[in-house]
């Protein structure tokens, strides 16, 4: 096979580690017609070359390239704000490039007091807990977690479960966020009609409240060193004896 000759500048890529390649968005050419040309011709030399996978992230001011890139044969990965991702499988087989973002994350954070007066906010965990009314807290275990498919925007939806302990007691609600917020008995919290319909919403508090009454162990974070990515990342287990 005989290289393909080239005439223009090919875009700026560098190498991942499965035979593929990521374009560089912040060094693509300015104009349309020399990024039309550019991607063209780089494309015919990656597969000369045997690669595989090609990501292309095409920042928001860039975006009269993306007709560019899917007249091409790029079809999109995945959009967040600022940029759209977009992908192209060369090989003539199955594509090995790994799906999009499919999943919504919430979190449930049950927050009890040595009175046993309980309140659920469902969002955000400690942070959301102090927007939302004021008050303190600090994480004690991951006690619960829900999977559940296509729902809001078509997307799964994991629900996870956390046990707080209340570092202060005075409630100030933010309007913005909720409606109403107080500190009230397990009894009170119980006999709502939204709980007493909802199976597993009354199945999360009798994990909490057998946590807190020590029948029940979750998930503590504990901080580790991952050689997958080097980095710093909290793992959530049980304790368990060193080996």
């Amino acid at each position: 096979m005989v290289a393909p000759e080239l005439s223009v500048e090919l875009l700026d890529v560098w190498n991942d580690e499965y035979n593929g390649v990521v374009i560089e968005p912040t060094s693509l050419p300015s104009t349309a017609n020399a990024f039309g040309s550019a991607l063209g011709a780089s494309l015919s030399t990656w597969k000369y070359k045997g690669k595989r996978g090609i990501w292309l992230k095409l920042l928001e001011e860039q975006a009269d390239l993306v007709p560019l890139a899917i007249k091409e044969g790029f079809i999109y990965h995945h959009a967040e704000p600022g940029y759209v991702m977009l992908t192209y499988w060369i090989p003539d087989e199955p594509c090995m490039l790994p799906s999009g973002p499919s999943h919504q994350i919430g979190i449930a954070g049950f927050v009890i007091n040595n009175n046993k007066e309980s309140e659920e906010l469902f969002s955000g965990a400690v942070r959301e807990v102090k927007e939302e009314t004021g008050i303190d807290t600090t994480f004690l275990e991951l006690v619960a977690f829900r999977h559940v498919h296509r729902v809001a925007f078509e997307k799964s939806d994991l629900l996870f479960v956390c046990m707080l302990e209340p570092l202060s007691f005075d409630i100030k609600i933010d309007e913005n966020e909720i409606q109403d917020a107080k500190w009230i008995t397990l009894d009170e919290l119980l006999s709502q009609q939204f709980y007493n319909e909802d199976q597993m919403l009354k199945r999360v508090i009798e994990i909490c409240m057998a946590t807190y009454e020590n029948r029940y162990s979750g998930f503590i974070s504990h901080l580790l060193t991952s050689k997958f990515d080097g980095k710093l990342s909290y793992l959530y287990h049980n304790n368990v004896n060193p080996i």
